[in-house]
Order: C-alpha cells, then structure tokens, then sequence
C-alpha cells in the first residue's frame, strides 16, 4: 500500500507542476510576445503555446481529479471534506476560465498569422482577445494557488 499512495502522491504532485507551470510558462511568453508587437513573434509564439496546452495542459486537466480522488481514497477521506469540495470547486472555476482561454490563444494565433501574412499589424480583434485572454488568466492562476492551499492545509470548512 506505501508505494501505491507514494506513486499516487507523485502523480498528483507532477500534474500540479505541470498545471501550474505550463500556465504561468505560457502566460509569460504570450505576455512577452505581445509586448513586442510584432506579429510574426506573436504568431509563433501562439502557435507553440496551442500545441504545449494541448499536449500538457490538457493530459494534467484529466489526470489531477483521477489522481486526486484516487489519492484521497488510499489516504482515508471520502470526496465530501470540505477541502476536497472547495478544491474541487475552484478547479471548475479555474476549467471555466482555461476553456475560452484555449479557444482565445487559438484565435490569437490565426489572426497573428494572418497579419504576417498581410504585412500588417496586429488587428483590433486581436488586442481585443488578448485583453480578455489577460482577465481570464488571474483567477485561474490565483484559482490554481488558492487549490495548492488547500491541499497543504487541508481546512475545515464545515
């Protein structure tokens, strides 16, 4: 049973790495890219930032509650803590601002591509999606810390 739950523990601590740091990766090399105003680094770099939320993000999104509920079981608490459901709840939050964030990032790297393929700058609809890509951003990176805190200090809610 010890080197279940350790496998288990490291699972679950490898898919929260990832999670947070493919997250707070991306939004710094957008952040930067978007800085520099040019279109043809935007473009690229949005493109690379579709493919690693893909292939990491997403495969962490399914893999941390899998985990997590298998974590909890081996360990002794059911699902209905209150840590466990508050944690669970501000993981909905944070899928509920990385959804449109995915569909964002792609939409921001076609209209990237199109402007270098134009030779022109980036268009308004772009600026307009970063803006909103930005806002999303916060809760779900403080969603993610608030998550971590939970399962550090395991609080009783109820």
């Amino acid at each position: 049973m010890t080197e279940y739950l350790l496998t288990l523990k490291l699972i679950h601590i490898l898919g929260a790495t990832v999670l947070f740091g493919t997250g707070i990766g991306i939004a710094f090399f957008m952040w930067m890219a978007h800085r520099s105003r040019d279109a043809a680094v935007t473009a690229h770099t949005a493109g690379v930032v579709v493919v690693a939320d893909t292939v990491f993000t997403a495969t962490a999104v399914v893999v941390q509650p899998i985990s997590g509920a298998l974590l909890a079981w081996a360990i002794g608490y059911t699902l209905w803590e209150s840590w466990i459901v508050v944690s669970l709840a501000l993981y909905v939050l944070v899928g509920v601002c990385w959804l449109p964030v995915v569909w964002i990032q792609t939409r921001l790297r076609d209209l990237a591509r199109a402007a270098v393929r134009q030779k022109e700058d980036l268009p308004a609809a772009y600026h307009r999606l970063f803006r909103i890509w930005f806002a999303l951003g916060w809760p779900a990176f403080i969603g993610v810390i608030a998550i971590f805190a939970m399962m550090i200090w395991r609080p009783k809610f109820w």
